[in-house]
């Protein structure tokens, strides 16, 4: 994807465009988008600390929320762990807060992990611009500075290394790679993005939508679902599935079966209603299986047969399906004339199934609601 960064005169571009060849381990991603957003927010330069708190923050999101593997025995991966661990926050945390829980922990378990991570990224990730071997790069740190601030003005570093000093080592940015990253911060993000996702993937091949999970989670919008199961309450009363108490229009909440922190979609038949508080209960865990399928599956099927024998409900439904049922194979076989309960409750679990267990595989946790 080196074609994707436009060229500018006096910078190796061609250098720039293979910073992430042969990645093995997520660090240079993360550390250069920790860079380029310290020179979008107009730093000039950035202490070893400043940027891995900043991955650490990054990161959250895909480790706690999302359940994303960074790598084996990732020590990015442990450092997030590690801060949950200690401080206990919710993984929809804003980031702010997460980035202020980092600066303020003193934790020497988290210390350790942030100095780990400056042993090699700092360095390597400027390995396309000089021509070292590998024996090169096994040498003090002192010394290894020293021969990497020689190239800066030949082949224009990213950065220059200033008062080597653990965690407090300060890098100073690039001028002309400053103006470059700020002239074409859209271009150089998206091809950040392209090559995290690209990692990310290959990490976690089973896992879907891996593209919705490099940020915070966003708000989503289930207006025409809730519609859809309001309608379905005005002619008939449905009982919730966890709790078991009647739902009621007012106090109505659509929740995903399998967390969509997992299937990063809003499909149909992973869609059901619940009330605020059960939902806000269950957060981003499994609803254990042998409990709540079976009543999942006939909650369902009650909407299934009042759509098609309501007119009205049918209309609403097929508003629905033009953005929750995307895929035709899905909709023929669930939602098709005709079905009896055993054949509906049967299909949705051919659907449902293999996706939960792709989930409990992933690390999220069965829950029960009490």
């Amino acid at each position: 994807m080196q074609q994707m960064l436009p060229d500018q005169e006096g910078l190796q571009i061609r250098y720039l465009g293979r910073l992430f060849d042969n990645t093995s381990e997520c660090y240079k991603l993360f550390w250069f988008q920790a860079i380029l957003r310290r020179i979008l927010e107009g730093k000039q330069e950035a202490t070893y600390e400043e940027i891995i708190d900043e991955m650490i923050a990054d990161a959250w999101y895909m480790v706690t929320e999302y359940h994303l593997n960074l790598g084996p025995k990732d020590t990015l991966e442990y450092a997030v762990n590690r801060l949950q661990e200690l401080t206990g926050m919710k993984p929809s945390e804003e980031k702010e807060k997460v980035l202020s829980c980092i600066r303020d922990c003193k934790d020497q378990t988290l210390r350790k992990y942030k100095s780990t991570l400056t042993l090699n990224v700092p360095y390597r990730l400027l390995a396309p611009f000089v021509d070292f071997k590998g024996k090169d790069w096994d040498q003090p740190k002192n010394a290894l500075v020293q021969r990497l601030n020689a190239y800066r003005d030949s082949n224009r570093l990213l950065y220059r290394f200033e008062n080597v000093d653990g965690l407090k080592t300060r890098i100073c940015f690039d001028e002309g790679w400053m103006e470059y990253l700020r002239k074409n911060q859209a271009i150089v993000q998206g091809w950040i993005r392209y090559n995290l996702v690209e990692y990310l993937q290959r990490r976690n091949p089973n896992v879907p939508g891996v593209i919705d999970k490099l940020y915070p989670p966003a708000e989503r919008n289930l207006t025409d679902v809730q519609k859809y199961w309001k309608m379905i309450l005005q002619i008939r009363p449905i009982r919730e599935i966890y709790g078991d108490g009647t739902l009621s229009e007012k106090d109505l909440s659509i929740d995903h079966f399998v967390p969509w922190s997992y299937v990063a979609n809003d499909e149909l038949w992973n869609l059901h209603p619940t009330t605020r508080s059960i939902n806000s209960a269950k957060s981003n865990n499994l609803p254990c299986w042998d409990v709540y399928f079976l009543p999942l599956a006939g909650l369902e099927y009650e909407a299934y047969e009042l759509m098609w024998t309501h007119d009205v409900l049918h209309r609403e439904f097929e508003k629905c399906k033009r953005k929750h049922l995307n895929s035709p194979l899905v909709e023929g076989r669930l939602y098709g004339p005709g079905l009896s309960r055993e054949e509906f409750t049967g299909r949705l679990e051919e659907v449902v199934s293999p996706v939960y267990r792709s989930a409990k595989a992933a690390g999220f946790h069965e829950w029960r609601y009490e």
